[in-house]
This record gives structure tokens, C-alpha cells and sequence, in this order.
């Protein structure tokens, strides 16, 4: 079985919806990103930080996810990061409220001995020196490098971004961060300048539109599930990359083919994600739901055109 390393924030999050609203509960991209990956039952470990204001029925919650915890450091004198947000009515778009550092600010991750020769690594989104640091620590280079940014990091560390780019095989953006990265409106244009920045692979989410997979001249589009309400996003596009990475880690099989696979793994684990508050629904997620809703992507995706000639 191959060796998964997720790094990201671990997190309180409190969230408003034209649902409802909640208090702080956990949140954070790694862990949404290890809940997502803990459905394929790879050897996967986060790394991340958090103050001593977290709770132990949290930890316990991803170790009993068959998550290896021993690199989520924990300073007790310290608050976890936060982050709260408003969604508006469309869902799409939001503003956020607070964030809060906290122990994010001083962060130097510590990848655990044992994981140093992982064959898979996410970089969820964090400061790019702090992804940059995750790669120096391994020994060897890993078979898959999938990273996850935001526009904050393009507006305030472009420089830091870039060089971590140049080092990945995969990078996983929305298609407002594609835009903004590359300076070009088409997503296609676009993924061709990224291309030429270092990764093989680009993955452009487009939220309730589904996402595009680029390999040079190749592309796939998966679209997203259909969903009669869509509860909370937070979390979401997470989800998405926990799922594409937890697949990718458990197949060993890195071709653009098999990168077809993890895209429709990452949208259906996405599409329970949004169903409820934060992670409440990836916590109690069954395999025969998963199993269920892919069946529900094939039919959704799959037919056979007719193809005449009209000459």
C-alpha cells in the first residue's frame, strides 16, 4: 500500500448559510482532505498544528479514521486557527468574517520519520513556504506531488507560489484562481500557461460546474452530481483533492486515465460533503452511499453517441 501525505490546516470553522448557521466545529483542509482520503484505506498522515484549545474528541475522530496524527503538533499554550463565514444566497460565493492564525502564523511542519518516503503528497492550501518546506523533507521524490492554492497566496506570495509550482505534478485550482494565475480569461489557454510552469496535470474546479482535467493536448471534463440542495460548500473543493489523492495513492496508477477515475472519486466524495455542516456528513460516510452515488455518476455521464455522416 502506498504512503499518502496530506499537509493543511486543522481547524475551527464557523459557518453561515441561507440554512443556518453554527458555532465553531472542526474544519480546515487537511481535514477534509484526510476524511476523504480515509474512504480508499491508504497509509495516510497529517501534518498540521494546532492550539491547546483543541479538542481530544477531534483527534481522536481522524486517528479512528485510520489517520496518522503523530505529525499534527500541538502547542498548548496556543489557539488553532480560525475561520468564519457568510455564504450568500447562491451558494457560490461568500464573504469571509475572521480568520484568525493563531498557531498557523509560526507553523514549520515536521513531516514523521516513517512518512518521509510517502509515494503521494497533497499540499493542501497554506502559505507556499510552508508547502515548500513539506518537499525538502522527503527523501526521495515522491511519484505524485498534487497541489492546492487559493488567490490570497497569488496576491501576497506569487514569487514563493511559483517555485512551488515548478516542482509539482498536479495542481488543483478554481477557475477564478486559473484566471487570475495565468492572466488569460480561457480555461484551456490558461492550463497550457500553467502547464508551462512545471506540473503535467491541471485539475480547474468549477464548483457546482463539475471540473477539468488537462494533460497537454487532453482534456476530461467530469461534471458535479446534481444536488437537490447544496447545505454548506465549505470544505468542498477539499474534499474534491482528498479524494483524488486518496484514489491516485490507493491504485498506484498515475496515468491520464486513472486521473479520469480520481477526478469522478473527488466530485462524489465532494457531493456528500456539501449535504451538511462542515464534516458532519464525510464523518459518518458509509462505502455502500459511495458506491451508490458513482453509480449515479455512470449514468449520469455515460452514453453512447450516434455517430452519422451527413454528407
Amino acid at each position: 500500500m502506498s504512503k499518502l501525505v496530506i499537509v493543511g490546516t486543522v481547524a475551527f470553522d464557523a459557518i453561515e448559510t441561507p440554512f443556518g448557521k453554527t458555532d465553531k466545529i472542526l474544519g480546515g483542509a487537511a481535514t477534509f482532505i484526510g476524511l476523504a482520503a480515509s474512504q480508499f484505506n491508504v497509509d495516510a498522515a497529517i501534518v498540521s498544528v494546532v492550539g491547546g484549545d483543541f479538542p481530544q474528541e477531534y483527534l481522536d475522530l481522524l486517528a479512528n479514521k485510520n489517520l496518522d496524527i503523530t505529525g499534527v503538533e500541538i502547542i498548548n499554550e496556543g489557539k488553532t486557527f480560525f475561520w468564519s463565514g457568510k455564504y450568500h444566497n447562491d451558494m457560490n460565493t461568500r464573504d469571509t468574517l475572521a480568520t484568525e492564525l493563531n498557531v498557523l502564523a509560526d507553523f514549520n511542519p515536521v513531516v514523521p520519520e516513517n512518512y518521509k518516503n510517502a509515494d503521494v503528497v497533497m499540499l493542501g492550501n497554506l502559505h507556499p513556504l510552508v508547502q515548500m518546506g513539506v518537499l525538502e523533507q522527503m527523501n526521495k521524490k515522491p511519484k505524485m506531488v498534487i497541489l492546492d492554492t487559493m488567490n490570497f497566496w497569488m496576491d501576497c506570495a506569487l514569487e514563493e507560489l511559483k517555485a512551488v509550482i515548478k516542482k509539482v505534478d498536479v495542481i488543483t485550482i478554481n477557475d477564478e484562481e486559473a484566471r487570475q494565475l495565468t492572466g488569460e480569461y480561457s480555461l484551456v489557454v490558461a492550463a497550457q500557461k500553467i502547464h508551462e510552469m512545471g506540473p503535467k496535470y491541471v485539475v480547474i474546479k468549477k464548483g457546482e460546474h463539475g471540473a477539468l482535467l488537462f494533460h497537454g493536448e487532453n482534456v476530461f471534463f467530469a461534471p458535479a452530481l446534481p444536488l437537490r440542495e447544496v447545505f454548506d460548500p465549505t470544505g468542498a473543493g477539499d474534499t474534491f483533492a482528498g479524494g483524488f489523492a486518496g484514489y491516485l495513492a490507493k491504485t498506484e496508477d498515475y496515468s491520464f486515465e486513472n486521473m479520469k477515475n480520481a477526478v469522478i472519486y473527488g466530485s462524489t466524495l465532494a457531493s456528500f460533503c456539501v449535504e451538511k455542516f462542515g464534516t458532519e456528513r464525510m464523518k459518518h460516510l458509509e462505502d455502500k452511499e459511495v458506491y451508490q452515488r458513482l453509480s449515479q455518476f455512470k449514468q449520469l455521464t455515460q452514453f453512447e453517441i450516434v455517430l452519422e455522416n451527413h454528407q
